[in-house]
């Protein structure tokens, strides 16, 4: 995700604009240096495991219970297959 797509964040999915606007906690996602955002520094997903540091790159995922977690690209790949809208 880039800086860029970070401020428009209008081809995010309506999940992931709902977590955005939580409160730093489980199930939403926040910048890491939060409340002093530049807009440059990883993002951060309260899981039920913990806070996890997004890298660039990632793939932010809505499991089967709601629950938000980042996924290597790699995986991603291997794990999921294209759809066409």
């Amino acid at each position: 995700m880039t800086q860029a797509r970070r401020q428009d964040n209008s081809e995010w999915p309506e999940w992931l604009n709902k977590a955005w606007q939580k409160e730093p906690s489980e199930g939403a996602v926040w910048p890491k240096d939060y409340p002093h955002s530049n807009g440059a520094d990883r993002l951060c997903i309260g899981t039920m495991e913990g806070v996890y540091d997004v890298s660039w790159n990632d793939w932010i995922i809505k499991g089967i219970k709601e629950e938000l977690y980042a996924c290597k690209p790699d995986i991603f790949e291997a794990t999921y297959d294209a759809v066409e809208e």
